[in-house]
């Protein structure tokens, strides 16, 4: 078992379904079993996947203290994961609305609140790092100001700058220079994830980068290889919604990358996990157990 400290996002998240987009106005839609509210956010997410992969988390996070709050809260806590470092500091909890068509292609909405402007407690952020093996920096503002806190500890940092096109991006650029595995998505530089990759490598030196890539699996680069590897896309069941697919891969990856310093064999188990999580509705739900994920392989 490997102890992980995930910084980043909770919030509350609704999901509902539709016909297809674009989405044909009509006054009401009656939608049986078609919405639900469940918490989630990046790193509510990463959380609770790798908790039901068996891994010790530790969550620093911020909420409002509102009902929102005490919904994650009370979930964390059915899950075993500590809420001692959830924050309340923030104005209201972050909300986010997502639709999803039946072949699982999804429109999110998003309100941060005040997210980007507040800043998380040093003290807090020190208490929940140590002795952590790998330390998630999800790419929320109040992350990035503990990058350097997190690079003292001497532990692995990971992160996923999400959708990149721009490899000196301001914004995402203290996430991928403290890094040392990276992931992003291939969603604005289809075609070009190689090329796109090589570069990243050139500049920030990262010991491992991952570009998911969807249905056609994951791109795959190390710091100690010339070579560059296409871990394909599987099937476990059918499509429900692709939200939260990301963050399913890196979590998996991150898992198996602890124990094993594999990064081939990592990815590779990461891509059936993140095929089985979007079998289902939220980004938070869908989870394999480790022992579950290789019967599965099997």
């Amino acid at each position: 078992m490997s102890t992980v400290a995930v910084c980043g996002l909770v919030n509350m998240e609704t999901t509902a379904s539709v016909e297809n987009f674009p989405i044909e106005y009509r006054p009401v839609d009656y939608r049986f079993f078609g919405v639900s509210s469940y918490p989630a956010g990046v790193g509510f997410n990463v959380a609770s996947a790798l908790n039901t992969l068996g891994d010790e988390v530790r969550l620093l996070s911020v909420t409002g203290k509102d009902t929102a709050a005490d919904v994650i809260k009370k979930e964390l806590e059915s899950k075993g994961i500590s809420t001692e470092f959830i924050l309340p500091i923030s104005k209201g909890t972050a909300q986010s609305v997502v639709l999803y068509d039946q072949s699982g292609r999804r429109y999110v909405i998003s309100d941060l609140t005040d997210n980007q402007e507040i800043s998380y407690d040093e003290e807090f952020f020190v208490h929940g790092v140590k002795d952590a093996d790998i330390i998630c920096m999800c790419n929320i503002n109040y992350s990035a100001k503990m990058l350097g806190l997190a690079k003292e500890t001497g532990a692995l940092i990971a992160t996923d700058v999400h959708c990149l096109s721009d490899i000196y991006d301001e914004y995402n650029s203290r996430f991928m220079k403290a890094a040392d595995i990276l992931f992003l998505s291939n969603e604005a530089i289809k075609g070009r994830e190689e090329e796109f990759s090589l570069k990243l490598m050139e500049e920030y030196s990262n010991s491992v980068i991952v570009v998911g890539m969807g249905d056609k699996g994951a791109l795959l680069r190390t710091k100690d290889s010339a070579d560059v590897r296409l871990i394909p896309a599987v099937t476990t069941r059918k499509v429900i919604n692709t939200v939260g697919a990301g963050d399913s891969l890196f979590s998996a990856f991150i898992h198996f990358y602890a124990k094993s310093r594999d990064a081939e064999d990592s990815l590779r188990k990461a891509t059936y996990f993140a095929s089985w999580k979007i079998g289902e509705k939220g980004a938070a739900k869908g989870f394999l157990s480790e022992e579950e994920l290789l019967k599965l392989m099997k």
